[in-house]
This record gives structure tokens, sequence and C-alpha cells, in this order.
């Protein structure tokens, strides 16, 4: 560990405290394996989860296929469905979306955004992430467990969870996905004391609260949410597993299986409901408020202009945050509820649509009269604001319990929740990818590819979610393997079922372009040099790009202003990065 000195400009206050160089590796498995590195180990943790997420994809394919074409495919059985149904929801939530977001973009951006060197705790990051791949690889495992993985749905409602006639419930299928959440969330608060830590602490001289780029508010939010919300989920996991190997009855009531009476009793299925969905509504916004932060900061690069009404922005992702844990409950409107709690968690979820809808006001008002670059990283972003409004547009229908207890069990929740949860957050993955993708490697993603992939993305989500809505709304059930010959099968509904296969299909081959567009332009790849996009932001300012160890050479950089100054008027350019001392113009951004 070097000390290294440091500046005393008299226009910054004081550091707070010393500037130490993390230590360095000393072989190739300590550089690049157990790497201590926070942008090795956000690879490490972006590589592992879009590896699941295929895995994950491929599932999504194969429900499809069966309820597009059914009976045509015999090794798609009824177990076999459950288990893709359990798996791929899994999968997505929690081992992809959740480690892309915190993991990854987590530990590139927060040390370069804020002017440190690495996490405050590099050899607890460095565990963060082989917990998470243990996690991972015990949940994979569970594919080749006797009686296969758990087909308990996604969510793992007891008390069918654990018995018999639920696929992976009288094997090791449902505690090998228990165990493997276990581990998941101790691996995440390793990973996740780190991103506040880091935030609060290791910020360079002049880096206020009130500078940082709305990525770093969004990731740090999020991570004090999942630190507040993910115990419920870990104690869950242990009841359960509890229940499953030591015969206790936390969940589990009396019941009688097959004519026998099995030994359980006094347990509550619904208090496992509680604590999944006190879990289950914050993870969308753990997802979400990442990806708004990275949308906001998309939006100002690419269109030239700073981030309207900052501050409001940012009371707007805490406010979220906050809201995020009292609206749970309208997840379980068919679980029997009183109506005057009905009535509560429907106005709560209400309330919690006024901040975001404050969020996309002002991206529209960035957008407003900006010098819009219809890049790559912009293109995602749009569409990224175009379906997460019409994905929460059909959210303040289910909101309503009279609205929601219909449609719950129909393909109408399937295709919001993907809208909202899954096709938005992963256009802003996507184009967080396309945008920092030069700082990673130093070279440009092929426009081409790129263009291709946008394109088929977009339009094919629209072509597998629109008409998923409408089929919902005729009646067809979710979660069902074959549905057979009632009314509401008609001919047009079963044609919309063979489409949205199609769609999905192609949508999913249209990813393999992206991923050999990720090696094509890793080695034959435009050169991007060291601000390819003009970006204001500290993590485009370092010595030497892609970043090295220690991020900054021998001087941290000193902060002079917030981080959405373009297009001022008078500048000799249309950007001011922030390490710039020069006069700030009265718009410039709070302190």
């Amino acid at each position: 560990m070097a000390d290294l000195p440091h500046d005393t400009d008299p226009q910054l206050p004081p550091a707070e405290v010393a500037d130490v160089m993390p230590p360095h590796a000393h072989s190739w498995w300590s550089h690049y394996v157990f790497s201590q590195d926070a942008k090795y180990i956000a690879i490490q943790y972006s590589g592992t989860a879009i590896a699941i997420g295929l895995v994950g994809l491929v599932l999504s394919w194969l429900m499809r296929l069966q309820l597009g074409f059914p009976g045509i495919f015999d090794f798609i059985t009824p177990d076999a469905y459950y288990q893709f149904i359990t798996m791929h929801g899994m999968i997505m939530v929690v081992y992809l979306l959740t480690a892309v977001f915190l993991g990854g973009f987590g530990n590139y951006l927060i040390p370069l955004m804020v002017g440190a060197r690495d996490m405050v705790f590099p050899f607890v990051n460095m565990l963060s992430f082989w917990i998470y791949l243990l996690a991972v690889l015990v949940l994979v495992a569970s594919f080749f467990a006797p009686g296969g993985p758990t087909g308990a749905g996604w969510t793992l409602y007891p008390p069918q969870a654990i018995l018999s006639g639920t696929p992976g419930g009288a094997q090791s299928g449902i505690i090998l996905m228990l165990v493997s959440l276990i581990l998941f969330i101790i691996g995440f608060t390793m990973g996740g004391l780190n991103y506040v830590v880091t935030v609060l602490q290791a910020r360079t001289r002049g880096m206020t609260m009130m500078r940082l780029p709305l990525t770093v508010w969004g990731i740090f939010t999020a991570t004090v949410m999942a630190l507040l919300a993910f115990p419920a989920l870990l104690v869950a996991a242990i009841m359960m597993l509890f229940d499953r190997l030591l015969g206790t009855s936390f969940f589990m009531p009396a019941l009688v299986e097959l004519g026998e009476t099995l030994s359980y009793g006094g347990g509550s299925p619904i208090a496992f409901q509680h604590l999944f969905w006190f879990f289950g509504h914050p993870e969308v916004y753990i997802v979400a408020l990442p990806a708004f932060g990275i949308v906001s900061d998309l939006l100002a690069v690419h269109a030239r202009k700073n981030v309207f009404g900052y501050r409001m922005m940012v009371w707007a992702i805490v406010g979220i945050g906050a809201l995020s844990f009292i609206v749970w409950a309208h997840h379980m409107y068919v679980s029997g509820m009183h109506p005057y709690f009905g009535f509560f968690f429907a106005t709560t979820t209400l309330i919690i649509a006024v901040p975001t809808a404050i969020k996309v006001y002002n991206w529209v008002l960035t957008l407003w009269k900006g010098d819009i670059h219809l890049t790559l990283p912009m293109l995602f972003a749009l569409g990224f604001i175009v379906t997460f409004v019409n994905g929460g547009l059909t959210g303040l229908f289910l909101g309503n319990v009279v609205v929601d207890v219909p449609l719950s069990d129909t393909m109408f929740v399937v295709a919001h929740f993907h809208m909202v949860m899954g096709v938005a957050p992963i256009m802003v993955i996507l184009g967080a990818i396309y945008h920092w993708y030069p700082l990673m490697t130093g070279r440009m993603l092929n426009q081409a590819m790129g263009h291709f992939h946008f394109w088929i993305t977009f339009i094919g989500a629209y072509a597998i979610f629109f008409p998923m809505h409408y089929v919902g709304l005729v009646g067809v059930p979710r979660r069902y393997y074959e549905i057979g010959e009632p009314a509401f099968m008609t001919t047009p509904v079963e044609g919309l079922n063979a489409f949205i296969t199609v769609a999905a299909l192609t949508v999913g081959a249209a990813q393999m372009v992206f991923l050999f567009n990720l090696y094509w332009s890793s080695r034959h790849g435009r050169v991007a040099g060291s601000n390819p996009w003009k970006a204001t932001t500290l993590e485009w300012l370092t010595p030497v790009v892609p970043p090295e160890h220690g991020n900054w050479g021998d001087d941290l950089p000193l902060v002079y202003r917030w981080a959405y100054d373009y297009s001022l008027p008078g500048a000799p350019e249309d950007y001011i990065v922030q390490t710039d001392p020069g006069p700030k113009a009265p718009t410039a951004g709070p302190l």
C-alpha cells in the first residue's frame, strides 16, 4: 500500500481520507481471476450474468414453443414446462438483472464516476463475485439433480413448492434453489456494502453528493433498498428450507397428500407471500432505479443538454425507493386480504406513480430543444422511455383491485411484467453497453450490427408483448401447460400465440448478433479515443483508456462543477468536464 501526495487546491474542501493506492496484483491469477480491481470484477459479474441469462432465454423459447405449437414437441412435458417457467423467472429477475445493474455497472462505474481509485473494500468485493458465481453454479446444478429443478413457479409459493406433486418438490430441486438464493444474498450484501461506503466515503475532492451523476444516485439508492429488502427473502428461504429438511411448519398448514396426513400443521403460506413480496416489489425498483439513472445520463450526453430538474430527479429516485416498501401487497390482491388493506395498497401504488411520472416528464424536457444525436445509446434510451411508459400504464390498471382480480391469472399480467421488468431494463443495459464499451475496451462497437440489433429487438419486443395484452384480456390464463379448447381459444387467439412464439425466437436470435459484435469489435472495432461521446463525467477523464490499476495515475481528479454542463452559452465547446475550474454558468447546478 503506497501513500500518494494529495493536491491542496484552496478552492476545494480538504480531503477527508488519505489517497491510498489499492493493492497490486502479483500474478496472472490475481490479476484476471481472483482480481480485486472493481473493473475486472464488473466484467466477471456481467459475463456470468449474461451467461446464465442466455440459459433463461433458451428456457423462454421452450415455453413459447409449447404455447405457440402445443403438442408438437414431445420433450416439453408438463413437469418440464413448469420447471422452465420457474427457472426462467428467477434467472432473469435475480441472477441477470440485479447482477448486471449492481454487480456489473455498479462495480465499473461507481469508483470512476466518484473519482475513487477502487472500491473501499477490494478483497470483500472479490469475495462477493465468487459467492455470486457459486450461487449461479448451485442453481445450474439443479438442472442435473434427480427430478430436475423446482417447478413451483418463480415465486416459490408454499405449500406446493415442497410437496411431492410439484416437480423438484420432494427431490433436491427446491433445496438447491433455496440454497442458491441464500448464497446470492450473502454475496450481494458484501458487494452492496462496498457500493454504499464507496459513494459516501471515497468521493474525490469537490465531488459533493449533489454533483454525482444520476447513474451513481440510481445505483446507490437501489443498493440501500436491496440491503433492506433482501433480508426478507433470506429469512423466507431459510424458513422454507427448514420446512423442507427439518419438518418445521413456518409456512406449512395441516395437509393431506394422496390420502396421507402429513406432519405439518399451523404454518401460514400467506406469511411467505408477505416476505417474498416485501422483497419482490422493491426488487422491481432495485432494477429500475439504476436504469433511471443510466438513462438520464445517456439522454444528457447524446442530446447535448443538461438534465432538466437535477434536484427533482435525485429526490424522485429517493422517493421511489422509500415508497416501494409500502406497495408490496398489490401482488396479493387474490390472496383474500381485507378490503381496507386492498384500498391502502391500491392508493400507495398510485402514489408511487407520481415520482416516476416526474422522471418521465424530466426526460422529455431534457430532450426538448436539445441537439439530439440518434446514436445507438440514444436509440436504446428512447426505446426504454417508450416501453417503460407503456408498461407503466398497464400497471395502473393492475394496481386497481377490481381490475386486477379478474386479470391476475391471465397473460395480461405476463405482458405488463415483461414490458416493465423485462424489455425496459434490458433496453437500458444494451444502451449502457453501447455507451461505455469504448471506455472498457478502447474501441467502438460496429454501428451496422448495432442498428440491426436495436431495430429487431425494439420492434420484436412489441410484436411479442402487445398481442399478449389482448390474449390476456380475452381470458387466456398464464402458467398453463396446455389450455385445451375453451370458448376464448378462437382461431385468431391461437394464431396470435403462434405469432408471439415466432417473434420471441427472432428477438432471441438477434441477441446473438449483439454478442458477436461484442467479440468482433474488441479486436477489429474503430479506435474510440479518450472521450468519444464528449461527455462531462469523470469516468471519461482517466489518463489512459481503458482505465488502468488505480484509475487516476498519480493524482486524483478535482471536481469543480456538476455532471451536466452541456451547451452552455459562450463556452468554446458544447460540454465542460467536471474537472474544469473555469467560471460556472448560473444553471450549472447545485453544489
